[in-house]
């Protein structure tokens, strides 16, 4: 990464933490930012229990795979 790659880089960082802390801070400003902070983390977590299902059924799958292979060996 060259000198211009960074400097653009740190510059798109800047902006991106410029908006995210502009967000939370209306979020938590507003009366209807608590209700929608609420329902954003209601979310995230359905999303972290759908993601962990997830990564459960790969599991399993991978077992199943490495006991076919087990077994064939």
């Amino acid at each position: 990464m060259n000198s211009m790659e960074k400097k653009s880089a740190l510059i798109l960082s800047f902006i991106a933490g410029a908006a995210a802390g502009a967000v939370v801070g209306y979020l938590l400003a507003s009366g209807k930012g608590e209700e929608m902070l609420a329902d954003v983390k209601e979310a995230a977590g359905k999303f972290k229990d759908e993601f962990d299902k997830q990564i459960d059924n790969g599991k399993e799958i991978l077992e199943e795979i490495k006991n076919m292979s087990e077994e064939q060996a």
